[in-house]
This record gives structure tokens, C-alpha cells and sequence, in this order.
């Protein structure tokens, strides 16, 4: 309801700043949600970047939860030619810019509805878990309707879409192999778990705090107590946490384990890229890359 009330309050503006800013270029305007889907459009669109004026909605290390659009925001979003977004509970304020865009030829993508049935709920709740880029099979479906829609704008891209997928499917088999000689099969997280996608794929076991998109900041002391416990049955090394974790749950669930001497090792989920990070080289491979070096310390 919150956000609706946003959407209503802005109309407005959107009416009237929406509708001057279309064709002020000839770029195609494309506006991305999440960092990992703007880093795809980048991959696929390769060197025809010129062509394009590419828009991340959420750069300053705000997460897609706790994200609200800003009035700038909801001009780009009404005016673009492509809009991606990831569809869940948190994208809820996306009908009521749609419902009033200024460009009626828009395309949108919403990941969980190209998911359909593959989208997970929420162990928690009816919600689809949002997390779905944290799989590296589903990254390879949403790469191919983004180069669908990008043709459908009158730009081919098939040599750099069958280029990028085969480096995801590459790095898919090395996280498949790691994993499957690993001695440890069993995750365990002082934190929010988003990444139940990537746990599917694999065939790994998870405790956790929280669920994916739990809005919690405190564990119980039930809670800790289980969770070091399973640290302790599993004979666990380390502590997992997200990169936004301060590490207060994870340091407090080692302190109470037999051995009080577990690592805390962190997964990125994605969640706090920012273009300055961007700018810097981070990209969706070696953001993933990187957690696949991370998992088999974890897994050892």
C-alpha cells in the first residue's frame, strides 16, 4: 500500500516530466533494477554500447528490499524502450508505473515470470524467493530474452549472447565439480539466505538465520543456539554471511559453537553494486567467480 500511495503521489510528475523526456535522443533508453541485469545488457550489447543509454536503478548500495523509486527514477522507467525488472514482492511498485508509461512500445522483462513454475517460494511465506540471478542455469534463460528483446529493437546480438552463455555454462560446470568433490556439502549462515537458487542448482544443505527476504535483524537466542549446534554436528569451519552482514549474528552463533574458531566467509549476493564498482571491473562473472572461490573454502 506504502508504495502504491508513492505511485499515486508521483503521477503527476510522470505526466508531466515523462512525456518530454522521450525522444530526446536516438539511443535505445534501457533501465535495469538490479546490477546483474544491467551487467548482461552490457555482455550482450558488447560493442554496440554506443547505440544504447543504460540506466541502474539500484546504485547506492540500497537492496532491492528496501528499495524506493525516486521521481527521476519513474521518468526513466515511464520512457524507456526496455525495462527489466525482477518481479517479486519488492517490485511491487512497478504495476503503477507501467500502468502509466509514456511509451506505449515498451518492453519488459520480468525475470520470476520467465521462471514460471521454476521460481521458488519462500520457506517463510506464499512469496516467490526473488534471488533467481544467484543462479548461474536461470542467468542463462534471462540472457537469451534480453537478446530477444533486443533484437525485437532491431539490434542482433547472437554472437555475444552464445559467447556469454558459454561462459556461463563454463563456470556452471566448475561450481557443479567443486562442489561434487567437496568434502562438506552443508552451508551455514549468521544471516539472511538469498541464495536458495544457487543451493538448488548444487545440491547443498543450508541453515540460516533468516530467509532470503526476511526483514529480521535479530536472532533469537533458540535460533543461535540451533544453528551453532548444527555447527558443531557438521564439524564446520566456517560461518557464512552476505556482503551487507555487519557479522554480529555470525560472531555470536561462534562464540557459542564447541570450537569458537570458525572463519566467517562471505558470499556475494549482488545486492550493493554500485557503477563506481562497475567502473572498477566488477562484473556478474567475477562477482561470481569470486563466490565460487569462497564456497570452496566453505566446503573443504
Amino acid at each position: 500500500m506504502k508504495r502504491l500511495l508513492i505511485i499515486l503521489t508521483l503521477f503527476a510528475v510522470i505526466l508531466l516530466a515523462g512525456c518530454t523526456q522521450s525522444g530526446t535522443n536516438d539511443k535505445i533508453n534501457i533501465v535495469c533494477t538490479i546490477f546483474p541485469q544491467y551487467d548482461w545488457v552490457r555482455q550482450i550489447i558488447g560493442e554496440q554500447g554506443d547505440n544504447f543509454d543504460l540506466t541502474l536503478l539500484l546504485n547506492s548500495r540500497i537492496d532491492l528490499h528496501n528499495y524506493q523509486p525516486s521521481v527521476d527514477d519513474i521518468v526513466k522507467i515511464s520512457a524507456c524502450d526496455l525495462f527489466i525488472y525482477v518481479g517479486g514482492e519488492s517490485d511491487e511498485w512497478v504495476d503503477g508505473v507501467l500502468e502509466h508509461a509514456t511509451n506505449p512500445d515498451m518492453i519488459v522483462i520480468n525475470l520470476l515470470e520467465i521462471l514460471g513454475d521454476d521460481a521458488l517460494i519462500e520457506e517463510d511465506g506464499d512469496e516467490e524467493d526473488e534471488h533467481a540471478w544467484l543462479s548461474l542455469r536461470h542467468a542463462q534463460m534471462f540472457c537469451t530474452a534480453i537478446a530477444d528483446a533486443l533484437s525485437s529493437l532491431g539490434f542482433e546480438t547472437a554472437d555475444n549472447l552464445i559467447a556469454y552463455i558459454d561462459k556461463l555454462k563454463s563456470l556452471d560446470a566448475e561450481y557443479n565439480t567443486a562442489i561434487t568433490v567437496a568434502s562438506v556439502k552443508t552451508l551455514l549462515f549468521g544471516d539472511r539466505f538469498p541464495f536458495r537458487y544457487l543451493a538448488e542448482d548444487y545440491g547443498l544443505n543450508y541453515y540460516a538465520a533468516f530467509a532470503g527476504c526476511s526483514a529480521e535483524t535479530e536472532a533469537s537466542f533458540e535460533t543461535i543456539i540451533f544453528l551453532a549446534n548444527k555447527a558443531d554436528e557438521f564439524n564446520l569451519k566456517t560461518v557464512m554471511v552476505t556482503e551487507s552482514s555487519d557479522q554480529a549474528i555470525a560472531k555470536t552463533i561462534i562464540n557459542n559453537t564447541a570450537a569458537k574458531n570458525q572463519q566467517i566467509l562471505v558470499l556475494d549476493a549482488m545486492q550493493s553494486v554500485t557503477s563506481n564498482d562497475v567502473k572498477n571491473g566488477t562484473t556478474y562473472l567475477s562477482i561470481m567467480e569470486n563466490n565460487l572461490n569462497v564456497l570452496k573454502k566453505a566446503l573443504r
